[in-house]
């Protein structure tokens, strides 16, 4: 026996096993209970959705010998003959290659002939748009007053082209595309029935790549299966598919967190030695940054079965909504103008800076200022400040640092006061900042006062925080936060409200433990992410907790110490393979090379 594509053999063969669409298997389902059956439907909707199964369907339940049903048996002869395609008294006609006024006369001489064994006669007519004005013109009549024994299913992918007097006679019902959650749902259960071994990212992948069709999507898990031989996983696919490696966009929004452009500039150079579309990358890297809005403001519509789903959690903690929106439009009107640009690659590389230059709350110190310019000249410090300008940016206790010749002052109270590598902002801080300082156990020293300390310009007369008044309390923690938070049992937006935090300062009164925690995103704050949150801290320290969180700049988080260790391992591995001796023998013999950005740590 020949084999049968997977598309053909799990037709269905009964409304309840039809997928996506509910709404015309319950019209259709009443109207045979009821019995109040039209004689003319027309089923509209896009390739593959289940346009020709449905009029099969209703074929059955029109001349099932155990009468009209909505629930067929799939048993009798009448059944059968319509799922084998060789019942008399089902006619399907295509009409892209009958189209003309002779091929509808002859259908509609065949029409006056009742059944030959079946209750109804049923006339599918698929493509009908096809038809040419004068065919629809002869069947207006029949169409309209058919006999009794006589149903006509008319089907068409487009709609607009259909004549108003034709519409008017049928009962029209509009198909919906496929979801992409139900698509991998019906192939999870189509490779289980054909014991097929697979990933489900990979199914994903397939439903995507289907845009909406379910006979798309099983054509393309024919070709992974036999693609991959029996294996259908996540990177068979992409190859198949010719789909772009999700970890390149990981890695661009990984750099625009670090706002580093030579990396974003390495990722555009390795994916032209890879000769991959950019177009394609632009238009995935706007569904993963919609992704990202998602997530930060209705996490519920995401689905969890996405391979980069823990990426999408992270990043939705370090961009706020304002980056996401910003991106998002960067990157449409950059893929809208490949085309106007010298060349694919410029296109893609102007992109990619656009978003690194115009990301919201992005630095003005970062680009130094053009020499020359009166800005240049007041930031500059002097020879004999250099040494202090060094070294007062690491925030030290002052007591650790030498002293130096102050750089030149001006009035204090102007932007002159302020060291060059500081803001008026952090030189600054409001006094809640100060005070949050001291509760925690540490002095309060402002970098501005850091500064001045540095300098030999502090003031002794200055009322100091005494560190040793204020009491600490007794509990079984280093007080590392960001250990803490890796630590807990979180997952989800609660465990980004963890890991994307900065602890301010906590105390221990009358048997509370309270945290106070500043955030980057509003959304993480949510009341049902810091209930979780709290929870796992009440039982991680078996006593009562608080929360209370404010919004603001981050610094020292479990997230960042993460990007620092993915980084150092990198640096690690990157540094074995260069100095492995075999490698460099295969280099010095051979003239190997080593592909930039291959070599990932274990």
């Amino acid at each position: 026996m020949s084999y049968l594509v997977l598309a053909r053999k799990y037709r269905p063969k009964t409304f309840e096993s039809l997928v996506g669409q509910d709404h015309v298997v319950r019209a259709l389902t009443h109207a045979l209970e009821s019995q109040r059956l039209h004689h003319a439907y027309l089923f509209t909707g896009t390739r593959g959705v289940g346009k020709t199964t449905l009029s099969r369907l209703l074929a059955k339940s029109l001349n099932c010998e155990t009468g009209i049903t909505a629930r067929p048996c799939g048993a009798c002869e009448a059944c059968q003959a319509i799922d084998a395609d060789r019942f008399v008294d089902y006619i399907e006609m295509d009409a892209a290659s009958n189209r003309g006024i002779a091929d509808m006369l002859q259908l509609l001489e065949q029409a006056v002939y009742a059944p030959t064994s079946a209750r109804f006669k049923v006339y599918m007519i698929d493509e009908v748009h096809m038809l040419t004005a004068q065919a629809f013109n002869a069947m207006l009549k029949t169409l309209e007053e058919p006999p009794e024994y006589i149903k006509f299913i008319l089907a068409t992918t487009d709609p607009q082209k259909i004549p108003v007097t034709v519409l008017s006679r049928c009962l029209q019902f509009n198909l919906k595309q496929m979801p992409p959650l139900q698509i991998v749902e019906y192939l999870d259960q189509v490779l289980e029935q054909e014991k097929i071994t697979f990933e489900k990212p990979a199914l994903r992948l397939l439903a995507d790549g289907a845009n909406g069709s379910m006979r798309d999507a099983l054509s393309l898990t024919d070709q992974a299966i036999s693609y991959t031989a029996g294996n259908v996983s996540l990177a068979a696919v992409q190859d198949m598919l010719g789909s772009l490696d999700q970890t390149y966009l990981i890695r661009i929004l990984d750099s625009l967190v670090m706002k580093d452009g030579e990396a974003l500039m390495g990722i555009a150079d390795e994916m032209a030695a890879r000769s991959l579309s950019y177009s394609s990358a632009l238009k995935d890297l706007g569904v993963l940054i919609n992704r990202i809005a998602l997530a930060q403001t209705a996490p519920s519509a995401l689905p969890e079965d996405l391979p980069e789903y823990e990426d999408i959690l992270r990043f939705a903690g370090l961009f706020n909504s304002e980056d996401m929106q910003l991106f998002y439009q960067i990157v449409v009107h950059g893929r809208n103008e490949l085309g106007l640009a010298p060349d694919e690659y410029a296109g893609f590389t102007m992109t990619l800076l656009r978003m690194l230059a115009f990301q919201p709350g992005r630095d003005e110190g970062t680009s130094p200022p053009v020499s020359g310019t009166p800005s240049a000249a007041a930031s500059k410090p002097s020879s004999a400040g250099q040494d202090a300008s060094a070294k007062a940016p690491s925030l030290k206790p002052a007591a650790e640092k030498p002293l130096a010749s102050p750089p030149p002052l001006s009035q204090p109270g102007t932007p002159a006061d302020v060291p060059p590598w500081m803001d008026l902002e952090e030189a600054n801080p409001p006094p809640q900042t100060q005070k949050a300082d001291a509760v925690r156990g540490e002095p309060a020293i402002s970098a501005n006062d850091e500064f001045l300390s540095v300098a030999g310009l502090a003031d002794p007369d200055e009322e100091e925080v005494v560190v040793a008044d204020l009491p600490k309390p007794s509990l079984d923690w280093d007080e590392d936060w960001p250990a803490l938070a890796e630590s807990l049992s979180l997952r989800g937006m609660a465990q980004q409200l963890a890991q994307q935090t900065e602890l301010v300062y906590w105390k221990q009164a009358e048997g509370v433990l309270q945290f106070h925690l500043r955030v980057p995103l509003e959304t993480l704050s949510a009341p049902a992410h810091v209930e979780k949150l709290k929870e796992a801290l009440m039982n991680r320290f078996e006593c009562s907790v608080k929360i209370t969180t404010e919004i603001g700049k981050v610094g020292l988080t479990a997230s960042q110490n993460a990007l620092e260790k993915r980084a150092n391992r990198q640096r690690e591995a990157e540094e074995a393979i260069h100095n492995d001796t075999y490698v460099q023998s295969l280099v010095r013999e051979f003239g190997a090379s080593i592909v930039p950005n291959s070599i990932k740590p274990i």
